[in-house]
């Protein structure tokens, strides 16, 4: 139950793969391509909802809008909290003035 799925890693050696260290990558990869199935598998993975919600609220670097979206509402977190809006805005920020 606590193996990543494959399907989402077919580009990685999941041997060699560290799962602590490329948890955000694991978060990602989940939200933007996954189903509901490795969302419970990652939840398994990581300790909790409460762990996952916090790997997605500040170690996640970038989610697509609709993966965003899907996080946001399912761990009760606002898009301003995340860090990968908090970075985007600052980016544009910096890019604008």
């Amino acid at each position: 139950m606590n193996k990543l799925p494959s399907h989402l890693f077919w580009d990685m050696d999941l041997e060699k793969f560290d799962i602590h260290k490329g948890r955000a990558l694991v978060a990602e990869r989940i939200a933007e391509r996954g189903t509901l199935q490795d969302l419970h598998i990652m939840i398994n993975l990581y300790g909790g909802i409460d762990e996952v919600r916090n790997i997605y609220k500040n170690e996640v670097k970038h989610l697509d809008k609709y993966a965003l979206s899907l996080i946001c509402a399912l761990f009760n977190i606002k898009q301003e909290e995340m860090q990968c809006c908090i970075k985007k805005r600052l980016r544009e920020a910096l890019l604008n003035s």
